[in-house]
């Protein structure tokens, strides 16, 4: 084991924690600059959330779901570099290593004691069952050991909530794209907790595009932000790639067409020995997924008369993404936010805001809490 998978991923910086034995990444603010609270007239509500759906190993504090009060989290991307992607099995075992050392740090530093606590959250899906399991399996003994209600809490959820934690004055109804190495959809934020689905992915989500496309030009694993930092070398110009449209549905996506039209691309080359460059490759990749994403994005906008837009999941820390989705909502009049990169990659900070509205409702989980890594991000229907 090297000294990097040794250490929690940096979120603001790093601190020793003599009793967990291991170097905890922690966060008090987000890179907004701004004091993240919520008036809420009563007792202030605080939620230790825990997130294990893939391979991070996170924990949080947040208060009345929008104050941050601690975040760690251990990262296993030393680990899985080597294979070129997520290994289920050794994820879920250094879930199992580090997690009851990830939840006292974020406890210790939210200066938080058990006693205080309002309830536990954890994610419940979707994700990696064994991940899954051993963050539920943590999160309901501790809520039995302690008498607090427990919430389980949907992880694409998650990503949307980050955005409360990032801008503390945004309220619904929004629309919000939620792009990520497995989801891509548009949804309309009605209220917390009420989506309206109005355009999903057919076939590869965005994220996924980006890993198969990095693994195939020698980039490796993680994709996305390896693609990012090669395109900036490119010219997006260099290559012109198909953008998909899905017929009868305007704010449908697909980018299976996409990632064929690259390797396609690639095989010519390699069978006629045309020479290319990889970052203009990649560049021009980017750009046509980044033009449909905002595209989609900003037409749903227009014809729903939504002038509220915020982005979700991992993809949404992309540069590319980020200025073009910007500038197309400056040139329009639309209001954009997103989260600064660390709460759009997978962390708990986000699971305890989304908890937050579901401990307001009263719509805690029993003991029974299992995890469902298929779990569908509960819609309303179009025409109710």
């Amino acid at each position: 084991m090297t000294e990097h998978e040794e250490r929690p991923a940096s979120l603001t910086g790093q601190a020793q924690s003599p009793e967990a034995g291991v170097e905890m990444s922690r966060e008090t603010s987000p890179e907004t600059g701004v004091e993240m609270s919520q008036e809420t007239g009563r007792d202030p509500v605080r939620i230790l959330a825990i997130e294990s759906s893939c391979d991070e190993t996170a924990a949080a504090v947040v208060e009345n779901g929008r104050k941050v009060l601690s975040s760690v989290i251990y990262s296993q991307i030393e680990t899985h570099t080597v294979f070129g992607g997520v290994v289920p099995e050794i994820a879920s075992r250094k879930h199992i290593e580090k997690i009851n050392q990830v939840v006292d740090a974020a406890l210790k530093e939210s200066g938080i004691p058990l006693r205080e606590l309002s309830a536990v959250a954890v994610t419940m899906g979707p994700g990696l069952v064994g991940p899954l399991l051993i963050g539920v399996s943590f999160a309901k003994a501790l809520a039995f050991a302690e008498d607090l209600p427990l919430l389980g809490v949907n992880h694409i959820e998650g990503h949307v909530s980050a955005n409360f934690i990032a801008h503390p004055d945004l309220e619904p109804p929004f629309l919000c794209l939620i792009v990520s190495g497995g989801h891509t959809h548009l949804v309309v934020v009605e209220d917390y907790g009420r989506y309206r689905l109005v355009g999903r992915t057919r076939d590869d989500a965005a994220g996924e595009a980006f890993d198969k496309v990095a693994r195939s030009v020698g980039l490796g694993y993680p994709g996305g932000p390896k693609v990012d930092a090669e395109a900036k070398k490119g010219n997006p110009d260099a290559m012109v790639f198909p953008k998909a449209k899905v017929h009868d549905a305007p704010y449908d996506f697909s980018f299976s067409g996409l990632k064929s039209a690259v390797l396609n691309f690639q095989n010519h080359a390699a069978m006629t020995g045309e020479q290319y460059s990889r970052a203009d490759l990649v560049a021009s990749f980017q750009k046509a997924c980044v033009d449909v994403l905002v595209e989609h994005t900003i037409a749903a906008a227009k014809d729903l008369k939504i002038r509220k837009i915020a982005m979700a999941g991992g993809v949404a820390s992309n540069s590319c993404l980020r200025a073009t989705m910007q500038e197309a909502c400056r040139r329009r009049g639309f209001t954009l936010c997103f989260p600064p990169p660390v709460l759009c990659t997978d962390n708990a900070a986000m699971i305890g805001a989304a908890a937050y509205y579901r401990y307001l409702r009263g719509e805690f989980s029993g003991l029974d809490l299992n995890a469902v890594p298929g779990l569908k991000l509960e819609m309303i229907p179009l025409d109710a």
